[in-house]
């Protein structure tokens, strides 16, 4: 009994006494309920053709807004905290479709990263991009208390938007949190053009996408359109020439949509950018949660570890190895 009452006495030996029960412990579920910030998202992806366009680079490739916004999505999951839930859909024309609802981010990161890994220029169901339209239209069919919505798009309208026809967000201001997300690089640059087998086949060029809008009226008045006619020609007879064949990230245009919408704005310039814009305080949602706090008894396993080793490696006061 002696023996073992100075092998306690002895710091070393109750050290690593000490580690094997605290490393004992984290081999064991151990979890806390605890308050702290989750997130809830909805994201909605532009994929019209414009999305396509090669202005991002990942090392000395250069890729589509659409592939740079895949990879900055997955990684800006995986930096979500458990508990929060993220659910996808796309926009293409006026309208979005939602693929899943949000799911749990650390159980479901297999599903959420693999779907998000799929999308595709290919699922546009049409080729128009109204943005001001398909943003009212997002938040208003999938804006909901329990979730924000992450609109992602370059802010490209195709055709042009007719100001006449602007949406109003009088009616959406306030009632959805969110983000608006844009995309793409601030220098017009060409968008690649692809044939009905999906291969690549050049790109736009300026007689092949509308330049400007011929939808309901001008918005100028009839005496100021060259060739105006009512019937015939109520935008004019003059040819419609512009850079709506190339494309650019439009943040002037999708700043004022976020300002009318009550929503934020982000660029996207990095993966690591966006995961930051998307655990913004003013996005989080406080929850308690049942948290795993095993590494607390492994971290001072490792500890306690740590103090005998020094305490065994470095030498004692008063002691000499000298002859």
């Amino acid at each position: 009994m002696s023996i073992w009452r100075q092998r306690v006495a002895d710091p070393v030996f109750a050290g690593l006494i000490v580690a094997l029960l605290l490393a004992v412990a984290a081999c064991f579920p151990l979890r806390l309920v605890l308050e702290r910030p989750v997130f809830s998202h909805i994201v909605v992806v532009d994929i019209t053709r414009s999305m396509n366009v090669e202005d991002y680079r990942r090392g000395a490739r250069a890729v589509s807004r659409l592939e740079f916004v895949r990879q900055s999505l997955i990684g800006a999951v995986a930096d979500l905290p458990c508990g929060s839930a993220v659910g996808v859909g796309v926009f293409t024309e006026r309208e979005p479709a939602l693929l899943f609802e949000p799911i749990e981010t650390c159980a479901g990161f297999s599903a959420i990263s693999a779907a998000i890994e799929q999308l595709d220029w290919r699922m546009a169901w049409a080729a128009d991009s109204l943005i001001a339209a398909g943003l009212h239209n997002t938040l208003d069919l999938l804006g909901r208390g329990d979730a924000d919505v992450i609109f992602v798009t370059d802010g490209h309208e195709a055709p042009p938007l007719n100001p006449r026809y602007r949406p109003d967000f009088s009616d959406i201001r306030g009632k959805v949190r969110g983000l608006i997300v844009g995309v793409g690089g601030l220098s017009l640059s060409p968008i690649p053009k692809y044939d009905e087998s999906g291969r690549r086949s050049g790109v736009y060029g300026e007689d092949e996408v509308p330049q400007r809008s011929s939808f309901g009226l001008s918005e100028l008045p009839p005496e100021q359109i060259e060739g105006y006619h009512a019937r015939n020609a109520p935008f004019g007879s003059e040819r419609a020439g512009g850079t709506e064949h190339l494309s650019q990230l439009k943040e002037g245009y999708l700043r004022q949509l976020a300002e009318a919408a009550g929503l934020g704005y982000h660029r996207l310039e990095s993966p690591e950018g966006l995961g930051r814009a998307l655990t913004a305080p003013a996005l989080a949602r406080r929850q308690r949660i049942a948290t795993d706090v095993r590494w607390i008894p492994a971290a001072l396993a490792l500890a306690v570890l740590m103090a005998v080793y020094l305490r065994v490696l470095l030498p004692r006061p008063g002691f000499s190895t000298s002859n």
